[in-house]
């Protein structure tokens, strides 16, 4: 087990804490103190160092800016009390993007680098983690290629940071999706089960033009029939039709997300019934038009549990009973947020508690 003397740790002279309003938090528009940075160089892994964020100094030929290799991830540390600060099931982050790596043709750093670096990073920035109930630091990993020489093929070198935000909700109103009629996110054999960067950015075009039609994301469908739901662009997607909690099934387009294996294992564990399957976008539309379509949520780490309003596709729009949280939407959101806070029982043994004090 790596321990906090493995980490060059270089403390600013001048924190920004008290320029933040922590009362007023935006989504990822401001930073703490420190950042931790690992540089892979000769084939290894070197010294890991926090550091106060800053700027990076990088040259136009830079590797990542002209071939895209870069992965990254997205986690949350929750205040418990003066002493504790709680991670949720970051392993999970880990083993996703060490995958993601994989995929990218990337190496990826040692699991005690990431875990423990992360927990040395808060414990630094302590100060940063949010009171206020519903804001949270946000930890945002990722890995970009580092050479700087352009060639269309893997680099050599590499660097590793992992930076946080102090942040309020992502989602502040349940949302409205519509279908995408030219575009897709992901194909078989391809990179939709990566949280590789390059997928967000083929995903704006689509997500603007979705909004300036009034609807707030995109619900993918799938690439080759272009009729099954996938997933919305910054969250797994469930339906509760007649009773029954369904999402569509990981094939490797779709992003396999933390709070989505959350939402299942909590639903099997309350013996609710659980299809991980293909769903047609027309039964969703006949669910709605039919009454049966009881509730409908997205879930990710930024989003929790985040209702939805409207589903449109191809000209029809459906609503579900319930816009807002209903019970089961609500139920998971109490549940998990509990559970990341301790403020209920952890059953699944989630919870990561790191001593500040």
């Amino acid at each position: 087990m790596i321990t906090d003397t493995a980490f060059d740790i270089q403390k600013t002279s001048q924190s920004r804490l008290d320029q933040v309003d922590f009362d007023n938090l935006g989504f990822g528009n401001v930073f703490s103190d420190h950042m931790l940075e690992v540089e892979y160089t000769g084939g290894e892994w070197k010294q890991p160092t926090i550091k106060p964020y800053g700027n990076i100094e990088v040259p136009p030929a830079l590797h990542v800016f002209h071939y895209g290799q870069s992965v990254f991830e997205g986690a949350k540390a929750y205040h418990v009390d003066n002493e504790t600060v709680n991670l949720f099931r970051i392993e999970k982050n880990y083993e996703r993007m060490a995958r993601s790596c994989e995929r990218i043709c990337m190496p990826f750093v040692d699991r005690d680098v990431f875990m423990e670096g992360i927990k040395t990073l808060i414990n630094v920035d302590s100060g940063w983690v949010p009171r206020k109930e519903g804001n949270v630091l946000y930890i945002r990993p990722f890995l970009s290629a580092f050479d700087t020489v352009i060639a269309a093929n893997p680099s050599e070198t590499y660097r590793f940071y992992v930076i946080t935000s102090p942040v309020g909700a992502y989602y502040s109103k349940s949302v409205k999706l519509t279908t995408a009629e030219k575009y897709i996110r992901a194909a078989k054999g391809g990179v939709g089960a990566a949280k590789f960067a390059g997928n967000y950015a083929g995903s704006f075009l689509p997500a603007r033009k979705a909004q300036e039609q009034g609807f707030d994301q995109v619900l993918w469908l799938d690439a080759f029939e272009h009729q099954y739901v996938e997933e919305v662009g910054t969250m797994n997607i469930f339906f509760v039709i007649d009773g029954v909690l369904v999402t569509p099934k990981l094939q490797g387009t779709i992003l396999p997300g933390v709070t989505r294996d959350s939402v299942i294992q909590l639903a099997k564990k309350w013996d609710m019934p659980v299809e991980e399957r293909r769903i047609n976008i027309e039964e969703v539309i006949e669910a709605g038009q039919a009454g049966v379509l009881e509730e409908a949520f997205g879930a990710g780490t930024a989003a929790v549990i985040s209702p939805i309003r409207e589903i449109h596709h191809d000209g029809s729009s459906v609503t579900p009973q319930e816009t807002e949280r209903g019970e089961v939407g609500q139920k998971l959101y109490d549940t998990i947020t509990g559970i990341q806070r301790s403020a209920i029982e952890d059953p699944f043994d989630w919870v990561h508690p790191i001593n500040i004090g």
